[in-house]
C-alpha cells in the first residue's frame, strides 16, 4: 500500500497534488511520501516484534539524507556498503551501535573510518577481508564485532542480477570456508566473530527461499557446534510493481520467527526495497510522440540515467497519468522512451496506455528504491531533484543538478 492516490482526476501524494509539485519543481523529479515510508517500516517492526530485532535500513536502496533521518527517528539502524554510505550515516548522526557494514570490497581506509566511528558489526565476506579487519583493529587497539557472511547456495527465484545467495555469485563464503574461519577464530583477537550473516537476493516474493537459507545456516551451526550471539538474515523482501503478489511482513514473520526464536539468537535484518520502494515515484513529462511503421513511441524527459531499472533488469514499473483520463478514453500500445542515445533507454515497452499528448505528466510508480541511487550523468544530463511530502507540505530534499555540477572537479588542461 502507498499514499499515491487519485482524488477526482488528479493524482496526489498524501495531500499534495503531483502536478502542483511538478509545476513548481520541474520535471523529471522524484517524490517521496514520508508517511508511506514510516508505514512500511512499522509493518516490519510490528511483524517481528516477538524477536525484538535490530532493523537496519539498506542505505543503498535510497540514500537521501531526509529518508535516512525519517527512519532513524522511527528507531531504525542502517545497513551500509561503502565509505560514502558511512559518511551519509554520520551526516544524519546515526547511532553507530545500530550500523552494520556489508560489501565484498571494503577498502582499508573505509574499514579504519568505520572502526573509528564505532559501528556495531562488520559483515565479513572473505577470509582475506577478515585478516585485514583484524589487523586494522589491532593497530588501532580496538576490538570489533564480526558476522561471517555465508553463501547458502539457495535459489531466491528472482532476477539473476539481484540473486546473491547462489554459489556462483561473488557474495559471502561457502560452508567449507566458513567452517575453517570459525575453527581458526582464535587467531583473530581483535575481530571477534559474534554472528553470521546471509543475504540471498532482492525482490523475493516468497518466504520459502528465506526459510530454506536460514534453516541451512542454522543446521550448519548446529552440526559444527558453532556458538554465536547474532543472526543477520539480510533483506530482500519483494514489493508490488505490477501484478506481483509478494509476501506480507506478517507472513514473512510467520515463517521466519519460529526458526529464529528457538535458537535464542539476537536477530538483525536489512530491509530496503520493502520500506522505500512504494514510498516513492518518479514524475516525467511527455516531450514528443512518434509513430513508425512498426511502433508507437511516447518520448519523455527522463531516461535510463534517471531510472536505470527498466534498462538494466527489464523491470516493470506501473505508469499512471498524473491527470486521470476519462473512462472511455482511448488506450494504445506504445513504448515509453527517454532522450538517451541508447536503444535500451526505455521506461516501458509494448504497454497499453492512455493516448498521451505533449506536456502530459506520467507517474512512474514504485521508484523509491534503486531509483535515484542508481542514477547517473550519462549524456551529460543533470540528475533530477528529490522531493519529500509530509501531509499537506512538501520540500525539496535534493535540488536539481545544473550544468556547473556536471563539470565540478574537472579540468580542461594537463
Amino acid at each position: 500500500m502507498h499514499r499515491f492516490k487519485y482524488r477526482g482526476r488528479s493524482l496526489y501524494c498524501e495531500n499534495v497534488r503531483i502536478d502542483e509539485i511538478a509545476r513548481r519543481v520541474g520535471s523529471p523529479l522524484y517524490i517521496y511520501s514520508k508517511n508511506t515510508l514510516l508505514d512500511h517500516y512499522r509493518r516490519i517492526e510490528r511483524a517481528l516484534s516477538g524477536a525484538s530485532p535490530l532493523i537496519c535500513f539498506s542505505v543503498k536502496s535510497n540514500s537521501n539524507l531526509a529518508i535516512l533521518k525519517v527512519l532513524l527517528g522511527a528507531g531504525a539502524g542502517l545497513d551500509i556498503v561503502s565509505g560514502g554510505e558511512l559518511y551519509r550515516a554520520k551526516m544524519v548522526n546515526a547511532d553507530p551501535r545500530k550500523i552494520v557494514y556489508a560489501g565484498v570490497g571494503k577498502k582499508r581506509d573505509e574499514i579504519i573510518n568505520a572502526i573509528r566511528y564505532g559501528i556495531f558489526f562488520f559483515n565479513v565476506e572473505s577470509q582475506e577481508e577478515l585478516e585485514l579487519l583484524n589487523k586494522c583493529a589491532a593497530e588501532m587497539q580496538r576490538k570489533v564485532n564480526v558476522a561471517v557472511r555465508i553463501n547458502p547456495d539457495v535459489d531466491a527465484a528472482t532476477h539473476d542480477y539481484i540473486t546473491t545467495g547462489k554459489a556462483h555469485t561473488k557474495f559471502g563464503v561457502d560452508f567449507k570456508t566458513a567452517r575453517g574461519i570459525f575453527r581458526s577464530s582464535w587467531r583473530y583477537r581483535n575481530a571477534v566473530i559474534k554472528g553470521v550473516h546471509l543475504h540471498i537476493g532482492s525482490q523475493i516474493l516468497s518466504s520459502q527461499p528465506f526459510h530454506n537459507a536460514i534453516k541451512k545456516v542454522l543446521d550448519f551451526l548446529k552440526e559444527n557446534r558453532i556458538f554465536i550471539e547474532y543472526l543477520n538474515i539480510g533483506g530482500g523482501m519483494g514489493i508490488v510493481y505490477s501484478l506481483e503478489r509478494p509476501q506480507t511482513a506478517a507472513r514473512f514473520a510467520g515463517r521466519i520467527l519460529p526458526l529464529v526464536l528457538k535458537t535464542g539468537l539476537k536477530l538483525i535484518l536489512e530491509p530496503g526495497r520493502f520500506i522505500s520502494g512504494n514510498s516513492g515515484i518518479m514524475v516525467t513529462r511527455v516531450l514528443y510522440r512518434k509513430k513508425t511503421s512498426r511502433k508507437r513511441f511516447v518520448i519523455v524527459d527522463s531516461g535510463m540515467n534517471d531510472l536505470m531499472r527498466p534498462s538494466l533488469y527489464s523491470a516493470h514499473h506501473t505508469l499512471l497519468p498524473v491527470t486521470k483520463p476519462a473512462k472511455n478514453a482511448k488506450r494504445v500500445k506504445c513504448d515509453v522512451v527517454g532522450p538517451i542515445c541508447e536503444t535500451g533507454d526505455f521506461l516501458a515497452r509494448d504497454r497499453l496506455l492512455p493516448l498521451f499528448k505533449q506536456g502530459d505528466l506520467i507517474a512512474v510508480m514504485g521508484a523509491g528504491a534503486y531509483g535515484y541511487t542508481m542514477s547517473s550523468n550519462y549524456n551529460s544530463r543533470p540528475r533530477a531533484p528529490e522531493v519529500m511530502v509530509d501531509g499537506s507540505r512538501f520540500s525539496v530534499v535534493k535540488r536539481r543538478e545544473n550544468y556547473r555540477d556536471l563539470v565540478r572537479g574537472e579540468s580542461s588542461g594537463i
